[in-house]
């Protein structure tokens, strides 16, 4: 299955042009959660506000995570 990641915020959206194949509903998750690390990790914007939203080919919301506290 391929899902696309999307940032947002109240002003700005970053979309997925990529997305990342994954064989289900388990390995999403973890590969949300380490594409929300490793964009936390590389720029030190406050990413407070932001969520990810993970979409399928058909952009369908499959879930949405935050990424601050």
């Amino acid at each position: 299955m391929l899902l696309y990641f999307h940032l947002k915020d109240a002003h700005e959206m970053i979309l997925d042009d990529e997305g990342v194949e994954v064989s289900g509903a388990h390995e999403a998750r973890i590969q949300a959660l380490l594409a929300i690390a490793e964009l936390q990790e590389e720029d030190a914007r406050d990413w407070s506000g932001w969520i990810l939203t993970a979409t399928d080919a058909h952009g369908r919301v499959l879930f949405t995570l935050n990424l601050g506290p």
